[in-house]
């Protein structure tokens, strides 16, 4: 058990991520391709991943470099997953690159002693082997991560949603009630279930909380409670449903109605909201929200005996009209 204590400073400086934290879903994607558990959720991920890295130096310096010192493990360096990744991927991996040698010693000490290290671990305080390490992070999120950025965005964007709908409703208390099954706010103190019993004083520091995509289940903090107090928590994951035909769902989206459902949708709507704002019945409503989500426009999750609906970052795209631009897919960097 985790045991989180709370000043009434501390309530006043919780923030939540506002984007994907690059290290962190960096972190924790490693860790869904060292199990089974929840593979259903990460299912075409999972398979567009080993497709990106069988058979190539990618792969082979993913599984030599980063998951023996990214472990699915009760402990992992707390200098991979640095405070500056909230600024992106390029700010973390500079944080990870300059971390003070002896900071690196020590961690991958801890590593050896809780879950194991590999015998060139503690080379990582050496600046070549630690500017290799940021290489082969950088390559891997820019191969299998980030082209799972909306999906990603899209899940944060709920996630937030329902907690300024709580925040809103019930203060701090329901904010803090509602992150995640896993914990439990006994004021001042958030109980979370965890790999470890210890306690944990914000001392008026805040608390950083960060819904992450490909975190499963149990949340996680750093080892070391001198950093900046930060939780990661596994966001809600909904079991895919059968392939929608994307022609018909879109060509459904056509009609005043529906367009004034996507505007509303827009500001975070329940379903019972939607239909009275539309002025149609609770049927209706639903009606309008399974097209939007089956054509990839929103997503809907649940709140306590509601559902709240929030754009996706393609429905919000579509409000905003933009002029229309390819994407291309990432591809494994030349360098491997």
């Amino acid at each position: 058990m985790l045991r989180i204590h709370f000043t009434p400073d501390d309530l006043t400086r919780i923030r939540v991520a506002s984007t994907p934290d690059p290290l962190w879903e960096t972190a924790f994607s490693l860790h869904r391709l060292q199990t089974t558990q929840g593979r259903w959720a990460y299912a075409d991920w999972h398979r567009g991943t080993l497709a990106a890295l069988t058979g190539t130096r990618l792969g082979a310096a993913v599984r030599g470099l980063l998951i023996p010192v990214l472990p699915r493990a009760r402990y992992w360096p707390d200098f991979l997953t640095p405070a500056e990744g909230a600024d992106g991927l390029e700010a973390g991996l500079a944080a990870v690159r300059d971390t003070p040698p002896e900071r690196v010693v020590h961690e991958m000490r801890l590593l050896a002693r809780c879950s194991g290290a590999p015998d060139w671990a503690p080379a990582l305080a050496e600046p070549d082997l630690r500017n290799e390490l940021v290489r082969v992070l950088r390559a891997y999120h820019d191969t299998v991560v980030a082209p799972h950025l909306d999906r990603m965005c899209e899940s944060l964007a709920g996630e937030r949603g329902l907690l300024a709908r709580s925040t809103l409703n019930g203060g701090v208390g329901d904010l803090l009630n509602g992150l995640s099954p896993a914990m439990r706010w006994c004021p001042p103190v958030l109980h979370v279930d965890y790999v470890e019993d210890r306690d944990l004083y914000l001392d008026g520091r805040g608390l950083r909380l960060v819904p992450s995509y490909f975190c499963w289940k149990a949340p996680v903090s750093l080892a070391d409670g001198t950093l900046r107090p930060v939780l990661v928590y596994s966001v809600q994951h909904v079991r895919p449903s059968g392939p929608a035909a994307p022609d018909a769902a879109l060509s459904a989206l056509l009609g005043r109605t529906r367009a004034a459902a996507l505007r509303a949708v827009a500001l975070g709507m329940t379903t019972s909201e939607l239909a009275r704002f539309l002025g149609v019945s609770p049927a209706t409503a639903t009606h309008h929200t399974t097209v939007l989500r089956d054509a990839g426009l929103s997503t809907s999750r649940r709140l306590q005996n509601t559902v709240l609906h929030t754009l996706t970052p393609l429905g919000a795209a579509m409000l905003r009209r933009p002029s229309p631009a390819e994407h291309a897919g990432a591809a494994v960097p030349s360098d491997f």
